[in-house]
């Protein structure tokens, strides 16, 4: 049985950056903390040889994001555009978009415009300072359902 959605992985080249930019662009507790090297468990589980690389938990009010900073096996850069196969982005929810916007930019968020006003809901898609897409979405209308509250992004 599914029970739900745990937390999302995202790929950083310097974790310390990352948890300083996820805890103060969008509010997440740091709680937990590891390095992971030399543990034949951790390469099966992920399915990787030799894995040397530090890992964040970190929390907010309904999710929890997983930050990686893999030394071993090399990485390589897959930025990717939404239209390419992967997991293209996540959103946050966000109440008064313009102001959230504009924090998130002096964050070091760089964003593809300005939001975009669907007359229930605006959005816009954006990258953190490491190139991972996220997606600022406001529901201003709760009466529609919260999955594709009239944009479909």
């Amino acid at each position: 049985m599914i029970k739900g959605i745990h937390h999302i992985a995202i790929g950083v080249p310097d974790l310390n950056a990352g948890m300083a930019f996820y805890t103060a662009a969008f509010g997440f507790e740091v709680l937990q903390r590891s390095t992971l090297a030399n543990m034949p468990l951790v390469d099966q589980a992920i399915g990787l040889t030799g894995v040397d690389a530090d890992m964040a938990m970190l929390k907010t009010a309904n999710c929890f994001i997983e930050l990686w900073q893999y030394r071993s096996p090399d990485g390589r850069d897959t930025t990717s555009r939404p239209c390419d196969l992967g997991y293209p982005h996540f959103a946050v929810e966000v109440e008064d978009i313009d102001s959230e916007y504009k924090r998130l930019m002096a964050c070091g968020m760089r964003f593809v415009g300005e939001p975009v006003d669907f007359g229930d809901a605006s959005a816009v898609y954006g990258q953190d300072p490491f190139g991972n897409t996220i997606e600022i979405y406001e529901i201003r209308n709760p009466e529609k359902p919260r999955l594709n509250a009239g944009h479909g992004l």
